[in-house]
């Protein structure tokens, strides 16, 4: 799955602009403004928690386009206090999505004058100073931090293991004489095996009886370990946004071709893979990793941005829009917070807009000092 995704020469999001109505599939931000915005309230609503420091991490781990990033600095450019506090820290792979952040990001590439010193990039969008990171652990530490994981749980790679006679056994990708890819299940115990085990101890003795399979993620165990010492040590939080689910995954992993699902084994790195999130193992990895953070939720996307006041948001841009922009706007309200098909809609059956609202779900872990986040409480 790693391979697919990110394999230098032929990964999925290496090469290629793989988001919104063109691409691949569409995420939260490149629906709608409104989205940026609200994750921008919650992270002021933060900074606000953790007494304004003077200087901000805002770490975003895989970005995409940076739209969201974007929206967000457009929304609170009006709060100076809080705006010339933040250096954006972008954690991007693929060399084709860090051109286009810098590009959506309207960042300026700034010579400095003493020779020793790095070039400084900033945004334009605030004045920002923004970076970027192959991984999390590039970004420096020392400063109070704040984390934005939008969709980027899901695509960490999975292991899937089976329930069979001698045991549980690992589904593993082979080789057929067609010279085509099949799956198999492992003879004997495998390295992820370790997680599984861990996994089990986490859950419930009903919950892995009735199940014939089950997916772990070691990366997401190991992602969520790193975030919560660093938010131990450097103050702060992450907030975490998903399509998942508050425990146990047995068999989720999909592929998504120009929008439509497709074979997991056709043709590799020409489709996007991805699993639901197991958002109970993140809480047991967060609490196990430190004791000096909290973990709150998960609450439905629909919970979390209508706390924020995506509602004032929407009637507030309506007053001042034409029809086709109003429509836009419905529908992509609709698509953030609804559940199901829109029951307002009058186009075309086939672009009916669906919500997300609550197939996504929000987990926010903090340092425990600054109390409960907003809208956790």
């Amino acid at each position: 799955m790693e391979e697919v995704l990110t394999n230098p020469r032929a990964g999925f999001y290496i090469n290629r602009d793989v988001f919104g109505a063109e691409g691949d599939f569409i995420t939260s931000p490149e629906v709608s403004q409104m989205f940026g915005e609200m994750i921008g309230v919650w992270v002021m609503c933060l900074w606000e928690q953790m007494g304004q420091p003077q200087r901000v991490n805002l770490i975003e781990l895989g970005p995409g386009r940076g739209t969201l990033v974007a929206d967000l600095l457009r929304g609170a450019s009006k709060f100076k206090k809080f705006i010339e506090s933040l250096h954006v820290h972008l954690v991007e792979c693929s060399p084709t999505l860090q051109k286009l952040q810098h590009q959506n990001l309207k960042c300026i590439d700034q010579d400095n004058a003493a020779e020793s010193a790095e070039r400084r990039t900033v945004s334009s969008l605030a004045g920002t100073p923004v970076s970027w990171h192959a991984t999390l652990e590039q970004v420096p530490s020392g400063s109070p931090t704040i984390i934005i994981a939008h969709e980027f749980f899901d695509a960490l790679p999975i292991h899937q293991f089976q329930k069979v006679s001698r045991g549980w056994c690992e589904k593993m990708v082979d080789v057929a004489e067609d010279s085509l890819f099949r799956f198999v299940l492992s003879s004997q115990p495998t390295p992820a095996t370790l997680y599984l085990l861990k996994r089990f101890k986490w859950a419930a003795n009903e919950e892995i009886a009735k199940l014939s399979q089950i997916e772990v993620c070691p990366k997401a165990m190991e992602l969520t370990q790193t975030i919560a010492k660093r938010i131990s040590s450097d103050g702060g939080g992450a907030l975490i946004i998903d399509y998942g689910l508050n425990g146990v995954v047995s068999d989720s992993l999909q592929a998504i071709r120009k929008h439509k699902f497709v074979d997991i084994l056709d043709n590799p790195g020409s489709a996007d893979l991805s699993a639901y999130v197991d958002f109970a193992s993140i809480r047991h990895s967060a609490e196990e990793a430190s004791g000096d953070v909290s973990v709150h939720g998960p609450i439905t996307q629909s919970q979390l941005i209508g706390s924020l006041g995506i509602n004032f948001r929407v009637e507030t841009l309506l007053q001042n829009c034409s029809d086709e922009q109003a429509d836009s706007l419905k529908s992509g309200y609709w698509r953030l917070v609804g559940d199901g098909e829109a029951p307002f809609w009058e186009g075309p059956d086939d672009s009916v807009p669906i919500g997300m609202g609550t197939r996504y779900l929000a987990m926010a872990i903090v340092n425990k000092k600054q109390g409960v986040p907003v809208p956790f409480q």
